[in-house]
């Protein structure tokens, strides 16, 4: 049996190239679970093994980890840092009982660095900041931690000051034990106890005053005795930072170079030591599906079994693979039952993940990662447990889509590639599959340009389907602005029974979203009551095709109000075919617009840039609705045609680097302005 106290779950979060996979690497190859340290640019990290990652150098599927490290199991996540990915990073921080966050010491807090601090905070994670690439040319461990303090309300203090920097980079002060610990050259990620540098000495004691004092705020009994002795001793300052990281209060800072594995192993021993176990986290709420009312699940063998599953990785030849966090209670045998949707799953075999490898176990208990594979019903962000104690958690939530392509097989499989996306829907909750039903094109949305690119590549490898993305087109419709009255006269006379159909309408425009109305005003017997259904079944199919430019004909309001038929050669065909040619004329003579769908558009934006998005918004033919203010955001509401938003991700993130989001919803219709409407008839009519 596993011990909860001794397990230490944690993901490890920060922004794209701050050096996260290199740092996992180095504590598993410091721990001894691998047997060389791998390396992302090498292509041979443990936990970077998918070729997409190879390829790109960077993390795109949350890797993980299990090590031994002072007699404490230490299960880690390692989470992408590129938005496009962000997803991975979120789901990976709702399951974890800690964080590590990852700031690289050259380029400093980024943009992205807010995002994976507002996940830390919404799930109140106890978090160890660790400043890495201290060995690297520019690195400034000063300015960095200026720049946490100021950024965020993490409250970090230092608890390791480097010894020299960049090629100099050889060991580090421990603020807490008041020694300096020189790192051995031999690559294992050990070091020496030595003597405090004298240039360092007055640094080191002010920091330690400085953590003293922190520590003793975070606590009423340490504050009265810092006030009235001035100091903690030894076991008052090491409990009273352990209560303080484990109540989120303090966040302490660890150093390292992970690249050369100098310093890894105290920042293991800080997550071994000051980090909580599962037992140390509240408790995990979640429902009774049979009574409606809330319940808890703390993190206890004794208690019933309860899990939810946060990731599902698709394999062509093994299926499914099935990964979860355990909350309560004990995993052993070959079932479990499935809340979310309420049936009862068998497994084969239970396994700890090792990077692509699983390594078999027997059971598993509150805190651990462990994945199952081949389940038949379980998607990302069911519920596991006992049936005799059912609980549903509240379902994991993704971001939003932020663009969004038509896609068809190159090869023109169509079947076959979207079976595959289907499948790649179980293991990316992001990604967005529909069809539109005006254009008839099938829609792939995602977070970002390279996540479909990211896609195309996985079903590329593992389907051996080809994904073309091309810019949807978009649903525009017709209408009308004013009224005539015309006639639809259809005659033809080729030997035998001829066809004669003969109709005389009037159309108006209806207000936006009127729709279609279908007004009989005959009177007396000229168009038989047999055929004039036929006039407006014609007048429907020639809407449907449009008559500007070939998109449907919506908000108008059709009178049928006189005509004429021939008792041997009228039909409902050719009755039909009247309605038709009456509309087309009528349209034509009732000044036809083009309508555009406008969407409403929510951006978040830090306040600096304001400016140069409402500048941009005003480029997009966009209106402005209101804007509301965060402490560090601005909120901007606008109405924004689709045409002209459709690929603003990347224009976004290069306005803010990366700090702006934004939501998007379909709104109304508008007219399509003169100037652009002609464009655009023009381009249709090839199409015709």
């Amino acid at each position: 049996m596993h011990d909860v106290r001794q397990i230490r779950n944690t993901v490890i979060i920060g922004h794209g190239n701050s050096g996260k996979t290199t740092m996992a690497e180095a504590f598993l190859y410091t721990a001894g679970t691998t047997k060389r340290l791998g390396k992302v640019e090498e292509g041979t990290a443990a936990l970077d093994f998918e070729p997409e990652e190879i390829k790109r150098h960077i993390t795109i599927s949350t890797g993980f980890g299990h090590l031994t490290w002072k007699k404490r199991e230490i299960f880690l996540a390692d989470t992408p840092g590129d938005d496009n990915f962000v997803n991975e990073a979120k789901f990976a921080v709702q399951v974890a009982d800690s964080a590590v966050l990852v700031v690289g010491a050259v380029l400093g807090v980024r943009n992205q660095t807010d995002k994976y601090v507002e996940f830390v905070r919404a799930k109140n994670l106890p978090c160890l900041i660790c400043i890495t690439k201290m060995d690297r040319e520019r690195a400034n461990f000063s300015k960095t931690v200026q720049e946490l303090r100021s950024g965020f309300d993490l409250n970090p203090v230092v608890l390791f000051l480097p010894i020299g920097a960049e090629e100099n980079f050889r060991g580090v002060v421990d603020i807490t034990a008041n020694k300096a610990f020189f790192f051995k050259t031999d690559g294992s990620g050990k070091a020496e106890e030595g003597d405090i540098p004298d240039e360092l000495a007055e640094e080191a004691m002010m920091l330690r005053e400085n953590l003293m004092e922190y520590v003793a705020e975070t606590d009423d009994n340490l504050i009265e005795k810092f006030l009235e002795e001035g100091e903690l001793n030894d076991q008052e300052l090491r409990a009273g930072l352990t209560a303080a990281v484990r109540d989120g209060k303090i966040a302490p800072v660890c150093v390292c170079a992970p690249l050369q594995n100098l310093g890894t192993s105290l920042v293991l021993d800080t997550i071994a030591d000051l980090l909580p176990s599962p037992e140390e986290r509240p408790p995990q709420v979640g429902t009774n599906p049979k009574t409606g009312e809330l319940e808890e699940r703390p993190a206890l063998v004794e208690a019933p079994f309860s899990a939810q599953v946060f990731k599902t990785m698709a394999d062509p030849f093994a299926g499914r693979l099935t990964i979860f966090r355990v909350y309560s209670g004990v995993l052993a045998g070959d079932s479990f039952y499935n809340a979310t949707k309420s049936t009862s799953e068998r497994f084969g075999q239970l396994y700890v993940m090792e990077g692509k490898d699983q390594k078999p176990v027997d059971q598993a208990v509150p805190g651990m990662i462990v994945a199952v594979a081949k389940l038949k019903e379980t998607t990302t962000g069911d519920t596991l447990c006992a049936e005799t104690h059912p609980i549903v958690f509240d379902p994991l939530v993704p971001q939003d889509t932020v663009i969004t392509y038509a896609v068809t097989s190159s090869k023109g499989d169509e079947e076959k590639l979207f079976s595959s996306i289907t499948r790649m829907l179980d293991e990316d909750l992001t990604l967005k599959l529909t069809r539109q039903q005006q254009t008839h094109e099938v829609l792939i949305s995602g977070v970002g340009q390279v996540h479909l690119e990211v896609i195309g590549d996985k079903l590329k490898r593992k389907f051996g389907v080809d994904l073309e993305l091309k810019v949807p087109r978009i649903p525009y419709r017709e209408t009308i602005k004013g009224k005539a009255r015309v006639q639809g006269k259809h005659k033809k006379q080729s030997g035998g029974r001829g066809q004669f159909g003969d109709c005389w309408i009037e159309i108006e425009p209806l207000p936006r979203g009127g729709g279609y109305e279908f007004v009989d005003k005959i009177v007396g017997g000229v168009i038989p009551q047999q055929y004039r259904p036929a006039v407006d079944k014609g007048i429907q199919e020639a809407m449907e095709k449009g008559v500007v430019a070939g998109y449907p004909f919506v908000d108008v309001r059709v009178y049928l109000v006189d005509g004429s038929y021939h008792t041997v050669d009228s039909s409902e065909m050719a009755f039909k075919v009247a309605g038709s040619l009456a509309f087309k004329k009528a349209v034509k003579e009732a000044n036809p617009v083009l309508l555009e769908p406008i969407m409403e558009v929510t951006i978040q934006v830090p306040k600096e840039h304001v400016g140069d998005v409402m500048g941009d918004l005003n480029s997009r033919r966009g209106k402005v609705l209101g804007m509301d203010s965060t402490d560090k955001y601005e909120v901007i509401s606008a109405h924004v045609p689709q045409k002209e938003i459709m690929l603003y991700a990347p224009d976004l993130t290069s306005m803010t680097g990366g700090r702006g989001t934004f939501q998007v919803r379909f709104s109304h219709y508008e007219e399509v302005p003169a100037h652009l409407a002609e464009k655009i008839i023009v381009e249709a009519k090839p199409e015709e």
